[in-house]
């Protein structure tokens, strides 16, 4: 297997969150309904350890609508160099703080490729996001039910940690990822199971962010 080590760069333009509905008077309370985005420049686009972009330049964006509820509803999307060169990502549900500093999130998402047959993967999602001590710590699974046309019979699963430690009065963040996927159908036919991981800081100034990461698998 083709140790695909190397170091990515990233430049995230992050918008700030927008009410969907507009103020009928000074008193009135803010609207229920958030909506954001972002945009993305990547020197490669890396999923679970793997190229995208063919190792190249990418272009991502985003867009999510949230309600108070916890109830949410957004898209991703990114140049690819594959299928017909664009994915999207459609994605959905419910995120809502379990105990104070514990949050509980679950959903799914629709993997597209437009221009392509048989190639959406659709995945359910659960995850967990809390604070050690300066750390945010978030764990999840992604598991893709086999019978999908994409997947033929097999099933895929993806258990993944995501650490994120913010130097204080700095704008810097360092993060870690440590992931495990299991399914030859969905990591494109590859032999055994597949451990990806990378290390990474990120620097913010006012809305954008400027980070460098190291991504790799064994």
């Amino acid at each position: 297997m083709k140790n695909l080590s190397r170091a990515c760069l990233g430049m995230a333009l992050v918008l700030s969150a927008l009410p969907a509905t507009a103020y009928a008077q000074e008193e009135e309370e803010s609207s229920s309904i958030t909506i954001t985005g972002g945009a993305t420049v990547v020197s490669d686009y890396r999923f679970r350890g793997f190229s995208q972009s063919d190792e190249e330049a990418a272009i991502q964006g985003t867009f999510t609508i949230a309600h108070e509820s916890g109830l949410y509803l957004g898209t991703w999307g990114s140049s690819i160099g594959f299928a017909n060169g664009t994915e999207i990502d459609v994605y959905g549900g419910f995120s809502t703080e379990l105990t104070p500093g514990l949050t509980g999130d679950i959903g799914v998402t629709a993997y597209l490729y437009p221009g392509t047959n048989n190639a959406t993967v659709i995945e359910p999602y659960p995850s967990l996001t809390g604070a050690i001590g300066p750390a945010t710590v978030k764990g999840g699974v992604a598991w893709a039910p086999g019978g999908q046309n994409s997947l033929g019979d097999e099933s895929a699963i993806y258990l993944y940690t995501d650490v994120g430690v913010a130097i204080p009065d700095t704008p810097i963040k360092l993060k870690g990822h440590f992931g495990y996927a299991d399914s030859d159908s969905f990591l494109g036919g590859l032999d055994g199971n597949v451990i990806d991981y990378s290390v990474g800081v990120d620097f913010t100034w006012k809305a954008l962010t400027l980070g460098v990461a190291y991504v790799t698998t064994d």
